[in-house]
């Protein structure tokens, strides 16, 4: 391989050094398993089927499932060639240009930070509901919570999040089975209702076209799957850890979240099916379960929690590898005595307790708008894990290298990159379509604009002269 080529990378991985690599393989998968499995599945697809509509809704996720694995195998690609806790940042940086990476961090970090807002702010809604103390206040609880368990060492981080993501599987696999017993009548004193509700209003009530406009809040529910490239920064042996956790991660996220729609979406109906309350609560109230409702919920603040836990340390780290690269203040690069961005850890916690505005305004439609917000960041940050893996095997074999020396390869390339990233962008498309999700847009097109004029102005002229001075002193050196 290219020499240039090859000192571009290592010299990437040794920028981005100086984090604990505590992560453990059964640490990195369940992190990313918790960062997806969250108030996108538990809260938000009572929307996805409201919207349309049972059986139009578990398409959506499928579909949305196999995006999610093409995107997957090309930030496993990246992500072993190149550990680093920038992801696919860095990578864009490298392979695409400065410019998108810059965005792409920025889009990652407020999609981040939002989110952590989301999962406290479902989490309060949900105590609410049960103890009628303001969300408000339940947001600030659960906020320290989630600020500690982040200051602490990644091996801590990693396990409270091991332990938080086995509750969720644990709920999901007993909804599925409680779900399909009852709609076979075996449990709960009804008669076997099976499908029914999937034919009540016809098979696509609200017409086919209503899949594309679900997309958005199937890809938010999706999220959180690329924080397996930036957990790679702080994981032991990652040539080995990323391909088993990708694959594994792919296949039963897939599977828990089409499973649990078949069942949800033919137990409740899908026009009374919302974001107030747990739609997976009402499978088990329809079951007979005691106390069903109360256990539900309190597993899906859980859930919240735990999602919210993997975003701050995610969203962290972002801030942390652009700050090393010189795309953000330098002193978010400052690590604390348990080698954790401490002052981007803090900012992050900061501009997510924004969420408060949701116990100002009506919470459970400025909820709707966040997703929204953070579902199309999260596509436009997919879109560019695609088209950087494309540049990267593109750059790789026109400096020398040999795809087979690649120790986790994309398949069907450049099928599977140019169909990832042609997919979301018509997500992106459909958005357009829906008057209640339309607000992405309005909040999303000037912020990408701010940035990249700021990057332009002010950024890339300081990189330039940080990168003179470096190779002033190199030159000095020798």
């Amino acid at each position: 391989m290219n020499e240039k080529f090859n000192g571009k990378i290592e010299q990437a991985i040794a920028q981005q050094s100086g984090l604990d690599r505590g992560m453990k393989s059964r640490h990195l998968f369940m992190i990313t398993l918790g960062g997806v499995i969250g108030t996108g599945l538990f809260l938000a697809s009572g929307s996805t089927i409201n919207q349309a509509g049972p059986l139009g809704s578990v398409i959506a996720y499928m579909i949305g499932g196999f995006i999610m694995y093409m995107v997957m195998m090309c930030l496993g690609e990246l992500a072993v060639a190149m550990p680093v806790s920038g992801a696919f940042q860095t990578y864009a940086s490298m392979f695409i240009s400065p410019s998108i990476g810059y965005l792409l961090g920025w889009l990652f970090w407020l999609n981040g930070a939002t989110t952590i807002g989301i999962d406290l702010v479902a989490a309060g809604m949900l105590l609410n509901n049960l103890t009628g103390i303001s969300e408000w206040i339940w947001v600030l609880i659960f906020g320290g919570v989630l600020f500690a368990l982040n200051s602490l060492r990644v091996g801590v981080f990693g396990e409270s999040e091991f332990w938080f993501a086995g509750i969720k599987v644990a709920a999901i696999i007993a909804c599925i089975i409680v779900g399909g017993l009852s709609m076979m009548g075996y449990i709960g004193g009804h008669e076997p209702i099976g499908f029914n509700n999937y034919f009540t209003d016809g098979i696509f009530p609200n017409g086919v076209g209503a899949i594309l406009i679900a997309m958005l809040t199937v890809a938010f529910a999706f999220n959180g799957t690329e924080i397996i490239g930036i957990a790679a920064g702080e994981s032991q042996n990652p040539e080995k850890t990323i391909p088993k956790a990708v694959n594994a991660t792919a296949f039963r996220t897939l599977l828990f979240y089409v499973l649990s729609m078949i069942v949800v979406a033919a137990i409740v109906p899908w026009r009374e099916a919302g974001v107030k309350d747990s739609i997976f609560a009402e499978v088990f109230q329809y079951a007979g379960i005691p106390g069903a409702y109360t256990i539900m919920t309190l597993v899906v603040i859980t859930s919240a929690l735990s999602c919210g836990n993997s975003w701050a340390y995610s969203a962290t780290r972002i801030l942390w590898a652009m700050s090393k690269d010189g795309m953000a203040p330098s002193a978010l690069s400052k690590l604390n005595s348990h080698q954790v961005p401490m002052n981007a850890l803090i900012l992050t916690m900061a501009v997510s307790g924004m969420s408060l505005l949701c116990s100002v305004f009506a919470a459970d439609t400025v909820y709707l708008w966040l997703i929204s917000i953070c579902g199309l960041a999260g596509v436009l940050g997919w879109m560019g894990i695609c088209a950087s893996q494309y540049c990267f095997r593109k750059q790789f074999v026109g400096n020398g290298g040999n795809v087979e020396n690649l120790k986790y390869k994309v398949p069907l390339f450049p099928l599977v990159p140019a169909l990832g990233f042609f997919l979301n962008a018509l997500i992106v498309i459909g958005l357009w379509f829906d008057d209640s999700q339309r607000i992405a847009i309005y909040a999303s097109v000037p912020f990408i604009i701010i940035v990249m004029i700021y990057y332009y102005k002010v950024v890339s002229p300081r990189r330039g002269l940080i990168q003179m001075e470096k190779a002033e002193r190199t030159d000095n050196q020798a």
